[in-house]
């Protein structure tokens, strides 16, 4: 196995990576600078879209074409033609204005999910258990699944849509559900993977095979592990610490794209890791993906 890491493109805080399979193009967001990227892995240009907020915690593709972002405390879609914002519903405006969205995905029956997280008043320094992990249904109402919630991250569904897997980063596992794919609802909430031995889990993304590949914050890598066993499997290293998350993509669905953060480093630490901020592309893991769910509108 021969595995190769590039560096097509550099950020500030990125997050989210979202495969478009129709397009053959890449999203994924600059979360304190409230960007939408566009990345054409043919050729190689990036599409940024200001969308002059707070801050945004993910953007995923809906079956009419739009962008649905998490855009700091509330769910709006994007045009993408024309940039236009709508929103479609305040989650926590109102109840807690200073939380933000932070991370978020749809599954496979087009629902969006996503979490908050409390207010950061310094580097690192997150309010605990001021978050929750909401889900978007298609009729744009909104359903809360958990509280208590300190940095809501990684999701992910197993193929045989009976499971969910869930990261609250600051608990140091990735959690699993069961999981009604009819209707929605989650129950029986247990620990699948301790990531106490290797630090911080942020965002992941499942494989063909049902094993999960979580991006270690702090870690500098991303890891393979059997959701079913907690073992881990795999590790890759990274040339800078905060990795954040991970997709698959690709004509193959063989490609897995990972984002990074430069935004907790000190200068010393940018000068010493300077692709921190970094989207990278790993090829030659032996490995395929799955796609990237959409919402359905």
């Amino acid at each position: 196995m021969s595995i190769t890491v590039e560096c097509p493109h550099k950020g500030y805080l990125l997050e989210g990576p979202h495969w478009d399979d129709r397009n053959q193009v890449l999203y994924f967001v600059d979360i304190f600078d409230a960007h939408v990227m566009k990345w054409d892995p043919t050729s190689n240009k990036v599409e940024k879209t200001e969308l002059g907020e707070g801050s945004i915690g993910a953007a995923v593709l809906t079956d009419k074409g739009n962008l649905l972002v998490a855009v700091h405390n509330r769910f709006a879609l994007l045009d993408p033609k024309t940039k236009q914002l709508t929103e479609i519903v305040d989650v926590e405006g109102k109840t807690k204005p200073k939380n933000r969205f932070n991370d978020g995905k749809c599954d496979p029956a087009g629902r969006l999910w996503a979490g908050s997280m409390g207010p950061e008043e310094v580097i690192g320094g997150v309010a605990r258990g001021e978050g929750s992990l909401y889900c978007l249904h298609q009729d744009k109402t909104v359903t809360r699944h958990a509280d208590d919630i300190s940095i809501s991250n990684g999701l992910a569904w197993s193929s045989c849509r009976k499971y969910m897997y869930y990261i609250d980063t600051m608990k140091y596992s990735v959690d699993c559900f069961d999981y009604d794919i009819t209707t929605g609802k989650t129950s029986k909430r247990r620990l699948a993977v301790d990531t106490k031995p290797e630090g911080l889990p942020d965002g992941m993304c499942i494989d063909a095979e049902d094993m999960l590949w979580v991006a270690i914050f702090n870690g500098g890598k991303v890891i393979r592990y059997n959701p079913r066993t907690g073992k881990k499997l795999l590790e890759l290293k990274f040339p800078t610490l905060n990795v954040t998350s991970c997709c698959w993509g690709g004509p193959n669905l063989d490609i897995l794209y990972v984002t990074s953060a430069k935004h907790f480093l000190s200068d010393d630490e940018s000068k010493a890791q300077p692709n921190a901020g970094a989207l990278f592309t790993v090829r030659g893991l032996g490995v395929k993906g799955v796609k990237t769910d959409i919402f359905k509108e």
